[in-house]
């Protein structure tokens, strides 16, 4: 059953949303602005599906009604199956979009491809790769923005790295991580013979600037008189002040100044760097941890998805899915594929979600 009263909650901050929008308070705060344009973004399509789906139930149960009637009756029966199929099919749209929403979807991407094992061709099936993803994000209206690149001595990438900015950008190519399996006729070989390569993808949200807020009851300060030298520039007053951050045990101590007030603020300032360092490791130790999870090592056997040139043929060995049109695809018009792989994993997510049933 769809959440019927959730749904109906969304529908009433639409329409609140679209009163602030109004607002002159709002209009002048552009971060404001933008927060709630963002917010009626991500609402807009769930009530356009569940208005539709309202208006497709309302006609079933007035089809229904009319079954017995024997001028309506027959038009009746004829529209059901439809409006059913119809109705189902918004049910199952309103479960995707009442998903918890992935914090990154948003997030431009970091593309990164790797020649895998073979050699030669596997740095020019890495190359092929780039080049696709390059022509799928031209169709889409993205740029790509190259970060860094290390070329192979026969042509093609050792490893290439870039940057896809768009309209969410890491929704669409999140699951396209992993190792790719190429097999074809490597232009060098003289007697006909497929050879196998690989090359790893890594597809990573691009890093967001961390801000760093710190909570007052998070802090111990202390006061002292300032140590040091003597002389005439000696702080002899009670103006040095030692910062503990408790959750970390960051500790810093500020006594150049000879107002408390000053080195307070000199020392939350370092404190605050500090943090922010602290942060940026973290994100960038997790960071590590996707690549490393999505690439593990170039092998054939953990491939997700085979290109065979001489079959002309796609196979998304986690969907099964098998498309025999690799020209094409090949050449960047993946939204078929890419769009398949997505809906797989929603369906999985959908099943993860629903209730088990418990035993008598």
């Amino acid at each position: 059953m769809l959440p019927i009263d959730k749904l109906e909650s969304f529908v009433r901050r639409h329409g609140e949303i679209d009163q602030l929008l109004c607002t002159a308070e709002v209009l002048a705060d552009r971060g404001r602005l933008l927060e709630l344009n963002r917010e009626r973004s991500r609402l807009t399509p769930i009530i356009a599906a569940f208005q539709d789906w309202q208006r497709t139930s309302r006609q079933i149960a007035d089809d229904r009604e009319a079954l017995d009637d024997p001028e309506l009756g027959a038009l009746a029966r004829e529209e059901l199956p439809e409006l059913e199929a119809r109705v189902d099919a918004l049910e199952h749209e309103l479960r995707v979009l009442l998903l918890p929403a992935d914090p990154h979807d948003e997030r431009n991407t970091v593309l990164e491809i790797r020649a895998g094992t073979g050699g030669e061709e596997a740095a020019l099936f890495a190359a092929d790769l780039f080049r696709m993803y390059s022509r799928y994000a031209e169709h889409r209206g993205w740029t790509v923005e190259l970060l860094s690149s290390s070329d192979a001595s026969a042509g093609g990438y050792k490893e290439i790295i870039a940057l896809v900015s768009g309209e969410r950008v890491y929704s669409s190519l999140k699951y396209e991580g992993g190792v790719h399996r190429v097999q074809r006729v490597p232009a060098t070989e003289a007697q006909g013979r497929i050879h196998t390569s690989t090359a790893t993808v890594a597809v990573l949200p691009e890093a967001a600037e961390v801000d760093v807020a710190i909570d007052e009851k998070d802090l111990r300060i202390d006061i002292a008189a300032a140590s040091g030298p003597g002389g005439q520039g000696v702080n002899t007053t009670n103006s040095a002040v030692q910062v503990t951050h408790l959750p970390t045990g960051i500790v810093v101590r500020c006594q150049d100044e000879r107002s408390q007030i000053k080195n307070k603020a000199r020392a939350l300032k370092v404190l605050r760097s500090r943090l922010l360092a602290m942060e940026k490791q973290k994100q960038a130790d997790a960071i590590r941890d996707e690549r490393r999870g999505m690439v593990k090592a170039a092998d054939r056997s953990e491939k997700i998805r085979t290109y065979n040139f001489p079959q002309n043929r796609l196979t998304d060995h986690r969907l099964g899915l098998t498309l025999y049109k690799l020209d094409r695809l090949i050449e960047g018009e993946l939204g078929e594929l890419i769009d398949a792989v997505v809906a797989w994993y929603q369906a999985a997510r959908l099943a993860a979600e629903q209730p088990t049933e418990q035993a008598p």
